[in-house]
């Protein structure tokens, strides 16, 4: 490796990752050494750790926006990279201060979980800034064996052990059939580097096509499941369900944020002239993601598989924007990831909230006769439900919007009218909550008393979801200038 490969000029662009990296294994020693009172400051480092990579990440991209590749062609540093890092590291923040009271009742707030959640968010920050498909890879598995591990935690519930193998065993197969299809795609193009393969594709250099077409299926199958889309779905339900609820935000959150560049870098850089081939592959995927999301949430009366359903209709939602193979719909998919990592923080955030010792806040009837306990809570939650419903004025129906409007742009009008009659279905389950919390009577003692940075962070979620959907041009112009800087 050349000297130059160490130089500052080319370490400068993943000073977030490095600074991340550094402080994680630093803080890894430190817990060492403290004893079982003081697992807090654990917590606290963990905090300033990825609110001061956030900072980093953000005087980076206002220093400059410009796109620079390093590492050999292994790293990327754009515009659009440095907007998801930063939303990515402030979603995991907002997950560990919401899931805090949670996990210490429950004797979770170890050294172990914080860990390894920042090395998940070190693999999702890698995963954003790849470009040479080794780099995913590794950005990919350095993420899902933290969430395999982080799932596992929960030694003394069988659900959760449960839950860990199928999510393992599920991911296992999941990243050999994308380590199948890179590796023939590779075949074809005689490259792993994200532009080279582009370029041989564009100029019809691949040396056994029908071999690059295989392996865009493995690919887009690989990339189903990490999304959770139908039919590559069968792990959400029971992951969401049995995993520790902060646990699945952290699975269903800032992952999202991930994915969305895991997406674009794959195939709206990489294999963009095979769109042709991979657009009818996203339809399918499309619309059996919010058909059985749907159609299958409206039996639940647990809310945790409720909204685990609720996440593979969303993320039909989200590949629809991806198959327009726009700039316009890219942009729109990337403000409905960024949505819909709000939307799950909000409502999972309101689970949490619900949950005591020895009791988990988990089924439709524990949220019986919220507003007659706390009308704020209540009407959070509302927002949290209106929002994913889809109804203005909220970020979601925004996000809905600009995703349908990109669509129809790009001649699928069918489509269009399939997605809104598939979220007509699904608003049923969502005001099935509203109707729950605002007319049924209280069943039992609800009883909740949140730390003053709970109640703090679930207001937060609540106003920025109003304030996107009353004011999105900001948002939707600053994902479109980070699509049209990365292309």
């Amino acid at each position: 490796m050349s000297q130059a490969t160490f130089s500052f000029a080319t370490l400068a662009p993943a000073l977030p990752e490095i600074l991340l990296l550094v402080l994680t294994s630093a803080l890894l020693l430190i817990d060492a050494f403290l004893s079982e009172r003081d697992r807090h400051i654990t917590y606290w480092l963990a905090q300033v750790t990825l609110v001061g990579t956030a900072v980093l990440t953000g005087l980076m991209l206002a220093t400059s926006s410009a796109s620079v590749v390093t590492f050999n062609g292994m790293f990327v540093y754009d515009m659009m990279s440095q907007v998801l890092k930063i939303a990515t590291l402030l979603t995991v923040a907002a997950t560990l201060m919401l899931g805090r009271t949670y996990l210490e009742l429950r004797g979770l707030l170890k050294g172990e979980f914080v860990t390894l959640a920042l090395f998940g968010t070190l693999g999702m920050m890698v995963m954003i800034s790849a470009h040479n498909f080794i780099t995913l890879f590794l950005g990919l598995e350095l993420m899902a064996l933290s969430q395999y591990s982080i799932v596992a935690l929960q030694r003394d519930s069988v659900r959760a052990t449960e839950a860990a193998m199928k999510y393992f065993v599920l991911g296992a197969l999941s990243s050999g059939l994308l380590l199948y299809g890179m590796s023939m795609i590779y075949g074809a193009t005689g490259s792993l580097d994200i532009t080279r393969v582009a370029l041989a594709l564009e100029r019809g250099n691949a040396a056994m096509p029908i071999l690059g077409a295989f392996g865009l299926v493995f690919v887009v199958a690989g990339v189903a499941f990490k999304l959770g889309n139908a039919p590559f779905h069968m792990w959400i339900p029971d992951v969401y369900h049995g995993a520790a609820t902060p646990t699945t935000v952290l699975i269903g959150g800032a992952p999202k944020l991930a994915a969305f560049a895991f997406i674009m870098r794959l195939l709206a850089h990489g294999l963009q002239a095979m769109s042709p081939d991979w657009q009818q592959m996203l339809v399918i995927l499309a619309i059996a993601s919010m058909l059985l999301g749907n159609v299958v949430a409206i039996a639940q009366s647990n809310l945790k598989r409720m909204l685990a359903y609720s996440t593979i209709s969303h993320m039909g939602f989200l590949v629809l924007g991806i198959l327009s193979a726009t700039e316009t719909g890219y942009g729109a998919s990337m403000f409905y990831a960024i949505a819909y990592t709000i939307m799950t923080l909000g409502s999972f955030g309101m689970i949490l909230l619900l949950s005591r010792a020895g009791f988990e806040a988990e089924n439709l009837d524990d949220f019986r006769g919220l507003n007659q306990r706390s009308k704020w809570f209540a009407f959070v939650m509302l927002v949290m439900m209106f929002s994913l419903t889809g109804l203005p004025p909220t970020m979601g129906f925004f996000a809905k919007l600009f995703v349908l409007q990109a669509v129809l742009d790009a001649g699928y009008t069918w489509l269009v009218v399939v997605a809104v009659l598939l979220s007509v279905v699904g608003a049923f389950y969502y005001l099935r909550v509203v109707k729950i919390m605002y007319m049924d009577a209280p069943v039992g003692e609800m009883t909740f008393d949140p730390r003053a940075d709970t109640r703090w962070m679930l207001s937060a979620t609540a106003v920025a979801t109003l304030f996107f959907g009353l004011l999105p041009g900001p948002l939707l112009d600053l994902c479109a200038r980070a699509i049209t800087a990365s292309l």
